[in-house]
């Protein structure tokens, strides 16, 4: 199985993007080695935008670029992105700008760089937006259809990336499809939707579990907003066990997003949402965070295996 962080991929699929699409333009908040969008930047650097430390202004010079017929992909961490709330609030959402918000370095899993650095509120943030498109790849393969799909989607979207290395989830045959949800493993006891940098884990997890004689389907949530209602009212016609995995605080996140759909179905199923229960992230190596907060594939399995 192939390793590679979701930012790595996006940064190369820009060059490729760039190559093909004359106004795909990139702006970067004094980011670009850590984004990787300074693979465009060497390539492209009469489309590429250095806006220094100042997240806000660059958020309104994108949507301004946006409305002259530019693509332009706005890099950042996700924390230091989304901590500009108001501005893009109004400068993108509110003005419907057809910006990609490209937010890396998510969750615990970023590691030693501590709270600061980590994204752990942002998809809650965002989702909040209408008309806000909230995307997170699990994969190399998933990263790059995405970001040709980004080419044609119309409206702004949230891009969220993975600074630790992911295995592959998805066959090399796979096709994006936006907005909906991709069943990767069948089960008939309870079913875990996972996202991001988690999906492989979920997936490990479950079939370990398979060797325990409990049955867990997986199914990778790409596309948090529009969250897709069909794939989860199929299954709680199916399974009366729902758990929702991710690298985020489990307010207001992808948790929320599958609660709310849940809570109109009238359908009786208990759901159990893992990650971040709430509180602040800390330094660490990826690999000690993702155990302390039972996001790696033993932890994964421990709490279903609790909860079954």
């Amino acid at each position: 199985m192939s390793s590679k962080a979701t930012r790595a991929s996006f940064g190369e699929a820009l060059v490729e993007l760039g190559q093909e699409f004359k106004n795909v333009v990139v702006l970067d908040a004094d980011l670009s080695k850590s984004t990787k969008s300074e693979g465009f930047a060497k390539k492209f650097p009469e489309r590429f935008f250095q806006m220094g430390i100042q997240e806000a202004n660059m958020i309104g010079v994108a949507a301004g670029m946006s409305f002259t017929g530019k693509v332009p992909f706005l890099c950042s961490f996700g924390c230091f992105l989304t901590g500009r709330f108001d501005t893009i609030r109004v400068s993108v959402g509110y003005s419907n700008a057809n910006v990609r918000l490209v937010g890396t370095h998510a969750g615990v899993g970023i590691g030693e760089d501590g709270y600061s650095q980590m994204a752990l509120e942002d998809i809650a943030c965002m989702r909040t937006l209408p008309g806000m498109a909230v995307l997170q790849p699990a994969d190399d393969v998933e990263t790059k259809q995405m970001m040709r799909f980004l080419m044609t989607h119309q409206g702004p979207v949230y891009l969220r990336l993975t600074r630790q290395n992911l295995a592959s989830v998805n066959a090399a045959d796979y096709k994006f499809q936006f907005g909906r949800g991709v069943q990767l493993k069948d089960g008939k006891d309870a079913v875990v939707f996972a996202t991001g940098g988690v999906v492989a884990n979920a997936l490990e997890a479950a079939i370990n579990l398979e060797k325990q004689a409990k049955s867990v389907a997986v199914v990778n949530i790409h596309t948090i907003k529009p969250i897709d209602k069909e794939i989860i009212q199929n299954w709680a016609n199916k399974v009366n066990k729902f758990f929702t995995i991710e690298d985020h605080n489990v307010l207001g996140g992808l948790g929320g997003a599958v609660s709310e759909v849940l809570s109109e179905l009238g359908k009786p199923v208990k759901l159990k949402r893992l990650g971040v229960q709430d509180v602040y992230g800390e330094s660490g190596t990826p690999e000690d965070l993702y155990t302390k907060h039972l996001l790696d594939a033993p932890g994964i399995a421990q709490s279903l295996t609790k909860l079954l």
